[in-house]
């Protein structure tokens, strides 16, 4: 601790009992004679002038200047936590009588601080306090070594880690027991605890287990030693322990309308009835909804949740709403599918393939993001259920079709009645309707506004740089679904769903892959080719199959053939401006002929059975002489013009006559 002090640092200090000004800390000086006592030195360095000894100030002042002027070593710190997480594992009681032994070492310290003798001090906080005086030395010996701040901490009333609630009092059990217990009351099926102590009590006689405490004694020790969030892991599941964790809030404030948006699907309570069916049916209600105003954008009924559900209401939201920059969902087979969002880098489904067809969402720019299903901080779209389901399933107008929400909640008009799909779709659009545009909302965004509202305002807001709209071209990126196929020979043909369609230009792809977009609707009406690269080619026909005796099918095919015919003629008659003539002078123009040899003859002999051994040609050949080429040409032209000369005499004889 440092000892000498400048009358400045005094002043600064502020020290009970003297002036805070440091001419108030001189004229004290001078009045204490300090410089006489030998209680003051001279100060070295710059500035000179005297530093005073604390043993000059009073009692308080000493003991304020010690506190903020003692450096304690790095391990203090860590036992004043010690101190301090011991004293908040005490109850209040214990804590009351830690207050109480800090009050009778302050009562003495101020008493001192007066002028009153330690003696007289002690005798009368003790007395006041009725403890004897051995117990204020026993206190003052529990803080010694700790800092003034930690006192309370350390007059803790026990040492004992069950006292100081650090460990619990638990009664002896026989460990096998314990464990036969814990392993049967920690199971799935969530048997009760009087059940599985009854149950360890017969296998303890059996074992001669001992000792084993009353069943509410391993009540208390189950509680203490095994958390509740893990007893609910074991028995409830990891559905009910995730409830323990805080659920997220998530701010929406900072987006704007068509940011982001989600989709879901829900089945809804009710019998539905089916034009020429028997049979009632339930039926999905998909809708895609926007984060920010909390509206929905647009839905579809379908009989299950499949991709051309999802099809419809991304392109009824895209076409009415705008093209949104996210779009939440959950990972299930419809959303996930390569048909919605093929090529997008963070679908969990499926093999990614290069030649897959790029899916809706990619194609339109909208960025996918799947979560969890059945998660209310990822897509609000499913709290929205609880308010819109329930109104649409519950609407006096479905009075005798409600199902319930399960087994065990039928209701007493079950199956009483059904809804057809024509009253309940004009049901859905109005309870829609009402939902989007129902004023005193509570959400972040609305304050009590209406959904329709907020999103208009958003909407209308220049700032708001996220609403996209899609050309009437885009159109068919979500009213045709795609599928990629490959150009067949030997026309180029393309086969979908054991149809051919068919146009001229696909004759310069066969063999190759070409994506097809259509609709399923209408499988016998033209498609659309694009290349590979996602450029459209042309719409083609559907090629229907006809009649083997239609005669009129047959001269339509007759006729189409010879229009492509002619067609091809008149494109390769442009392609071809030059004939061979012309193309040969043109090529032959300028060239010198190159000298042509003589052509020499030679003689051909008919072989008979013996094998007459000839000379070779070239020696033949060069052996006659111009007088036998012009003899044997004579004879040759006479053969042409016919006559005996033209007859050749058969040889006589197996060797030709020397």
């Amino acid at each position: 601790m440092k000892e000498w002090f400048t009358p400045a640092e005094l002043a600064e200090a502020k020290l009970p009992g003297l002036p805070h000004s440091q001419r108030g800390i001189n004229l004290f000086i001078e009045k204490s004679g300090a410089r006489s006592t030998g209680l003051a030195r001279q100060r070295g360095g710059q500035g000179g002038g005297f530093e005073y000894h604390y043993r000059l100030l009073p009692t308080v002042a000493r003991q304020k200047l010690a506190f903020l002027n003692t450096e304690l070593p790095a391990q203090k710190s860590d036992v004043a936590k010690l101190l301090w997480r011991k004293y908040d594992a005490l109850t209040t009681q214990q804590k009351a009588v830690c207050q109480k032994r800090l009050d009778v070492l302050v009562d003495v310290d101020g008493m001192r601080a007066s002028g009153i003798s330690a003696e007289h001090a002690i005798k009368h906080a003790t007395h006041r306090a009725d403890i004897a005086a051995a117990t204020y030395y026993e206190w003052r010996k529990m803080v010694e070594g700790h800092a003034r701040q930690d006192w309370l901490a350390a007059l803790a009333p026990s040492t004992s880690p069950i006292a100081e609630g650090l460990v619990a009092e638990l009664s002896e059990c026989h460990p096998d027991a314990w464990d036969v217990l814990a392993s049967d009351f920690l199971r799935s099926e969530g048997p009760a605890f009087s059940a599985c102590y009854r149950r360890m009590e017969e296998v303890a006689k059996k074992k001669g287990w001992a000792p084993i405490p009353h069943e509410r004694t391993l009540r208390r020790r189950m509680d203490i030693l095994v958390p509740r969030a893990v007893q609910i892991l074991a028995r409830k599941g990891k559905e009910e322990a995730k409830k323990l964790f805080p659920a997220q809030q998530r701010s929406v404030a900072h987006l704007q309308a068509m940011q982001m948006v989600n989709t879901d699907g829900h089945k809804l309570d009710l019998h539905v009835r089916f034009p020429g069916r028997e049979k009632w049916g339930r039926v999905f209600l998909m809708a895609t909804q926007d984060i920010y105003s909390r509206k929905i954008l647009s839905w579809v009924l379908c009989e299950a949740e499949t991709w051309e559900a999802v099809r419809t209401i991304v392109g009824n939201m895209v076409e009415t709403h705008g093209i949104p920059g996210r779009l939440y969902m959950d990972n299930g087979r419809a959303f996930a599918s390569t048909k919605i969002s093929g090529g997008a880098k963070r679908r969990n489904r499926f093999k990614i393939s290069e030649d897959e067809v790029a899916g809706l969402l990619k194609t339109l720019g909208i960025d996918p993001r799947f979560v969890n299903p059945y998660s209310g901080q990822s897509k609000p779209i499913e709290r929205g259920w609880g308010d819109l389901a329930e109104n649409i399933s519950k609407h006096p107008a479905m009075a005798g079709c409600y199902t319930g929400r399960s087994t065990q909640h039928k209701p007493e008009n079950y199956g009483k009645d059904a809804v057809s799909i024509d009253e309940l779709e004009k049901h859905v659009a109005m309870c829609v309707e009402e939902h989007n545009t129902r004023l005193g909302r509570k959400t972040e965004t609305a304050k009590g506004m209406s959904f329709e509202q907020v999103f208009a305002a958003s909407i209308a807001d220049p700032a708001n740089e996220y609403v996209r709209f899609a050309s009437p071209a885009q159109r068919s990126l979500w009213m045709l679904t795609a599928e990629t196929v490959t150009a067949r020979k030997p026309n180029g043909a393309v086969h979908l769903f054991e149809n051919r369609y068919w146009h001229q230009s696909l004759n310069q792809w066969i063999g190759k892959k070409l994506t097809v977009r259509f609709d399923p609707s209408d499988l016998h009406g033209s498609v659309k080719i694009y290349d590979p690269q996602g450029r459209f080619l042309c719409d083609a026909d559907c090629i229907e199959k006809t009649g083997f005796d239609c005669a009129v099918a047959a001269r339509e095919i007759s006729r189409a053939r010879s229009a492509k015919k002619k067609n091809d003629a008149a494109a390769l008659k442009s392609a071809r401006r030059l004939s061979d003539l012309e193309l040969n002078e043109l090529m032959g123009r300028g060239a010198k002929p190159a000298p042509v040899k003589p052509a020499r003859p030679t003689v051909t002999r008919l072989i008979t059975r013996t094998p007459v051994a000839t000379q070779p040609a070239q020696d033949i050949a060069t052996a006659i002489d111009d007088q036998q080429f012009e003899d044997s040409f004579s004879r040759g032209l006479a053969r042409l013009a016919g006559g005996d000369a033209a007859i050749i005499k058969f040889p006589k004889g197996d060797r030709p006559k020397k």
